[in-house]
């Protein structure tokens, strides 16, 4: 980091923050997956199914706003965004938890994700506005590290909430959770984006940066690959639930179950920034993907053969599909920021638009599939993967021909 851009703050406190702020969404998504039940019993009448929207409602309204706050922030600076988001995401969460019925709540949930978008791009923008290559790479995963165990911890806290006073009180946990980044942001952090770095906000500026990104083979490979690896996290949060209640019969011990499970994707987010140095960003996610491959291949077999042991398996093979998201998602991040640091934000709100809409959108239907084993869950993962190594290795090819 460097004191000519006004931050004071020491690492492991950036680290902390900047993964707190990515947080806002894997706290406003996971704590409501043990309350889905009780969602269905009070205002949901199609049952789990359809009160899973609550989820879905929030990544449409974080993917739209993904789009804007980027450009904004390269406007008016970063801290700005991140307080208007914050305060939006308050105004939504309060809306949720008086509305009456499933719509209104649904309306609400995509103006919270709309507000969380702000932390969520920003966090990004601040980091590459301070680090380059590897040691943002280094960094993106350390961040996730911290932000990684917020899934391990949410589904818990939403069900202890849920208990003890109903699934409403969760939005007061959101308030008090988005008051703490506000507070701690605000007295902490300096403004990272100098007043001659900015850029005008205007379409043509905008039309032009993203042009330049999907321009770039590296970075539009790479956000491709990162849609596809959301499109596997959106499809286990809207699947994970159904397949621990219907399939293993498991539904009272989900939440110990996923936290366990979750933790695997901070070990592997903390290995991913202790070696990213030596072995690369491509290369890492390389490995990741293959050795999915061979597991969930496995797996798939392992079904289709009706062989004993379904359960240990399954917890060994989402353990294995979170670990693989510390090792891919913050390198992937990292590889299409890195040419982009003239437009930091703008390339923030690109790739986290793109791919979690299109992530979002791919999961949707996905979750259709659900037959009451985890077997489509397991075949859209190995598909996924195939089609992620395919494209890494166009990747690695376009920039050979291009050196």
């Amino acid at each position: 980091m460097t004191q000519a851009k006004g931050q004071h703050v020491s690492k492991p406190e950036f680290i902390a923050l900047m993964a707190m702020m990515f947080a806002t969404i894997a706290f406003s998504i996971d704590a409501m997956l043990a309350a889905l039940p009780a969602i269905a019993a009070d205002i949901a009448p199609g049952g789990v199914d359809q009160a899973a929207w609550i989820m879905t409602a929030f990544l449409i309204g974080m993917g739209v706003g993904t789009f804007f706050t980027g450009p904004i922030s390269d406007a008016y600076g970063r801290k700005p965004v991140v307080y208007v988001g914050l305060a939006v995401y308050a105004v939504g969460a309060v809306l949720a938890w008086v509305a009456p019925s499933l719509e209104l709540v649904l309306a609400a949930r995509v103006l919270q994700g709309l507000g969380a978008a702000g932390p969520r791009v920003v966090s990004a923008a601040i980091i590459r506005d301070l680090y380059v290559g590897r040691a943002m790479a280094s960094i993106l995963s350390l961040t996730m590290m911290v932000f990684l165990l917020v899934p391990a911890i949410a589904p818990l806290i939403g069900a202890l909430i849920t208990d003890a006073f109903g699934w409403r009180a969760i939005f007061p946990a959101f308030l008090i959770f988005g008051a703490m980044i506000f507070v701690w942001f605000g007295t902490r952090m300096s403004e990272t984006l100098a007043l001659a770095d900015r850029r005008p906000l205007r379409v043509g500026l905008m039309a032009d940066a993203v042009r330049q990104m999907f321009a770039h083979p590296t970075v539009r490979l790479s956000i491709m690959v990162q849609t596809l690896m959301l499109m596997i996290l959106f499809s286990i949060l809207t699947m994970v639930q159904p397949i621990f209640e219907v399939s293993f019969d498991r539904a009272e011990s989900f939440p110990l179950w996923f936290g366990a499970i979750a933790l695997a994707s901070g070990v592997s987010s903390l290995l991913n920034a202790a070696i990213v140095g030596r072995f690369g960003m491509r290369r890492l996610v390389t490995w990741a993907l293959l050795a999915q491959l061979v597991v969930s291949t496995t797996f798939v077999l392992w079904m289709m053969a009706d062989l004993p042991g379904l359960f240990a398996f399954y917890i060994f093979w989402q353990w294995g599909v979170m670990f693989q998201g510390g090792l891919t998602v913050a390198n992937l991040n990292a590889i299409a920021m890195e040419p982009m640091g003239h437009i930091a934000g703008m390339a923030a709100s690109v790739i986290g638009a793109v791919s979690t809409v299109l992530g979002a959108a791919l999961a949707s239907p996905i979750a259709t599939l659900f037959d009451g084993t985890p077997m489509p869950l397991v075949a859209t993962v190995l598909i996924a993967c195939l089609l992620a190594s395919v494209m890494m290795q166009m990747m690695r090819r376009a920039e050979v021909a291009a050196a």
